[in-house]
């Protein structure tokens, strides 16, 4: 059975049957029923170990983000974090082991709705707050692969896609998938026809949302559709934000070497925030403790010759808040 549910998490985070009955191509490639499929899904996603099954959308297609940190005082920093936990717009929101020590992402429609929200936030919780947007993704949202026999992590190291230009470049590409969006952004229903659901759900047919999530994910606007995993209830209980301030000229470059790095799950560049925040490559890594993670680290400064570059480490603390990022229909209350 643990074999099945590890080539369930690791086969399926990524191209996930775009065709009528998919659990049943699932079934078939584990050498199990379709039933059995479904409700080991459902009972994961009870456990918290599988967030959803759904897409994970290419950050600043179909709406805008960025990643926000705060320095509260260390007596108040559950207050604080329970008031930005009711921003529904705020999706993650984690203590880190720095003077900024609340992290949180927000999304929204777009960058107007973006900053608008920022600006509550900031009102409400009386601390400021450090945007730090987005600026290239060298590897980011490409699957998380599962070892739960606690065997080396590989991690998938696809090319990236370029993500469309301009603002009416995605419109053209999503066009009239806004409600699509909405229905889709937290995850397909766990039925044996979740296509139809959909579907049913917004009066077109089955085939109309297959075809829609098939030019979606070609366009790259979907950056993966598949099982989504929580690695801290699969056994990766610890990470670390890793942050590095490397010259302009040299970040293209080490961000990919960094973003190849078998610990590595996420890798991309933000802004510098100076003088409080210098740098500029950000990369996350997850391991089973904090030695797999400290490991990990020391295995990149040296095997890159990355001892002259400076750099921060951020553990996570206490994880305030978890879920997929919503980008339609229920921001606004």
């Amino acid at each position: 059975m643990e074999a099945m549910i590890e080539k369930l998490l690791n086969d399926f985070q990524r191209n996930f049957p775009l065709e009528p009955m998919p659990f049943k191509q699932i079934a078939r490639d584990l050498d199990t029923s379709p039933e059995q499929v479904l409700q080991t899904l459902k009972d994961l996603q009870a456990k918290g170990a599988v967030s959803r099954v759904g897409p994970v959308f290419r950050p600043n297609t179909v709406g805008a983000s960025t990643l926000a940190a705060m320095a509260v005082p260390a007596g108040k920093l559950n207050s604080i974090a329970e008031i930005i936990n009711q921003f529904p717009q705020v999706n993650h929101n984690y203590e880190r082991e720095h003077r900024y020590n609340l992290w949180f992402v927000v999304t929204a429609e777009n960058g107007s709705a973006l900053d608008e929200t920022l600006r509550q936030i900031q009102l409400e919780c009386g601390y400021r707050v450090l945007s730090l947007p987005l600026v290239k993704d060298y590897h980011i949202d490409l699957g998380f692969r599962m070892n739960l026999d606690h065997q080396q992590d590989i991690v998938d190291t696809s090319a990236v896609r370029s993500e469309p230009e301009s603002h009416s470049e995605r419109e053209i590409l999503f066009g009239n998938a806004e409600d699509l969006i909405e229905v889709i952004q937290g995850g397909l229903p766990l039925v044996a026809r979740p296509y139809q659901a959909i579907a049913d759900r917004l009066g077109c047919s089955e085939q109309a949302v297959i075809d829609k999530l098939r030019d979606m994910i070609e366009a790259g606007i979907i950056k993966r559709l598949g099982v989504v995993v929580r690695h801290h209830e699969l056994g990766y209980h610890a990470n670390a934000m890793v942050v590095w301030d490397v010259p302009d000229e040299q970040v293209d470059e080490l961000g990919r070497q960094l973003g190849h790095q078998d610990c590595v799950t996420l890798c991309y560049q933000r802004p510098r925030r100076l003088p409080d925040w210098p740098y500029n490559l950000f990369c996350m890594v997850h391991g089973r403790d904090r030695d797999d993670v400290l490991e990990c680290i020391t295995r990149m400064v040296d095997g890159l010759d990355l001892d002259e570059i400076p750099r921060t480490v951020l553990f996570s603390g206490k994880r305030f808040k978890q879920r997929g990022a919503r980008y339609r229909g229920c921001l606004n209350g």
